[in-house]
């Protein structure tokens, strides 16, 4: 991998001379010439910055990657002076459970002390086709596991940390000494010159989704349509950013599952009887202001609630334990009324109306 720098065309665009440019960037003019055909390496974040004030652009839209792009983020984090932003610390202990990494939207790792009642009291794999945040898998610590979602930049991320988890650590690291505003930018509009998924490691995956989840609003995962991530800043500088103690304990968990990217349909085709399936699907939307659980370009429509609804029944003719999450919509209660559906409680304040916070009914439904 190497890194180029792309301003000919960039320049030609704005309508800018060579010795424009180099009297901006307070450079000769051979050595702006250099940099512009391409004849040298040698150009400081500094003159990048200046240049990129002056164009109102990015300074990530003159680099160009040629080659792998492995190491990527090792070579933004260059430029960046270390900061004193991070002053939280990790409250893991070594012998403490595995436990999520990620935060996220519509997780239930508040729910599980409701849920320990309805769990099976043995079973043989571990299915969950909407793994999302996993606090369930985690939380079950199960000997034989086969764990799916749709988000593929999820599934390479815990492809990473289950691979590589001390590179993901020293990453993240690095990040956290770093960590501001800008160096969250920088990061962020990767996706926007980068095909990440392709011609990145799955470590570098990996450390960029924790950072972003770590440091975005609310924990939010938020793609457009163009799959790029464009959630904004948290409110706040002082985040955990790595903790070193989680990773190597859902390192060491996923290593005993297997990790798919694939339709839930065809996911839990081949479980069997006795298979425990968790299925928490993006919920059935309530209200106009309740459809906060979209996490990919994907949408999950009704017609899809219905094919979900479907396989549980095929699941539990196959003697299955199933067991489903979702909200308390009467299309749910009506298409799983011929099981045992429970109210739970859970606390959503994401709304940002705050009349519209709150415990919130939702529902857990079994087959057993």
């Amino acid at each position: 991998m190497h890194i180029t720098v792309e301003l000919e065309t960039l320049l030609k665009d704005r309508g800018v001379t060579l010795y424009e440019f180099c009297k901006v960037a307070d450079i000769s003019y051979q050595q702006g010439s250099d940099i512009v055909k391409k004849r040298t390496k040698s150009i400081s974040f500094e003159v990048l910055e200046k240049l990129c004030t002056y164009l109102n652009c990015r300074v990530d839209e003159v680099l160009s990657l040629e080659g792998n792009s492995e190491g990527y983020i090792a070579y933004i984090l260059r430029d960046f002076p270390e900061t004193e932003n991070v002053q939280r610390v990790p409250k893991s202990k070594v012998n403490d459970r595995p436990k999520p990494f990620l935060q996220w939207v519509g997780g239930k790792r508040e729910m599980i002390p409701q849920y320990e009642a309805y769990f099976p009291e043995s079973y043989s794999r571990y299915w969950e086709p909407f793994l999302g945040g996993g606090a369930l898998f985690f939380h079950l610590n199960p000997a034989e596991a086969i764990v799916n979602d749709i988000n593929p930049e999820l599934i390479k991320t815990y492809e990473g940390v289950r691979d590589n988890p001390e590179k993901v650590i020293d990453l993240l690291q690095q990040l956290r000494r770093k960590h501001s505003k800008e160096l969250y930018m920088a990061i962020r509009s990767i996706d926007r010159k980068v095909n990440i998924l392709n011609d990145f490691s799955d470590y570098e995956v990996a450390a960029r989704m924790i950072y972003l989840n770590q440091t975005c609003f609310n924990g939010v995962y938020r793609v457009n349509k163009l799959g790029q991530f464009n959630v904004p800043i948290g409110s706040s500088l002082n985040r955990v950013i790595c903790d070193p103690i989680a990773i190597r304990k859902a390192s060491e968990l996923l290593r005993k599952a297997t990790i798919k990217s694939e339709d839930f349909e065809k996911h839990i085709e081949e479980a069997s009887k006795g298979d425990f399936i968790y299925l928490d699907p993006p919920y059935e939307p309530i209200s106009e202001y309740s459809d906060f659980t979209r996490y990919t370009k994907e949408k999950f429509y009704k017609h899809d609630q219905v094919r979900l609804a479907e396989i549980f029944k095929r699941l539990h003719e196959k003697g299955c334990y199933v067991m489903l999450s979702n909200s308390n919509a009467a299309f749910i209660r009506e298409l799983y009324s011929d099981f045992n559906i429970l109210e739970v409680y859970s606390g959503r304040n994401l709304n940002s109306k705050s009349d519209r916070r709150g415990r919130v009914i939702e529902l857990l439904v079994t087959n057993y």
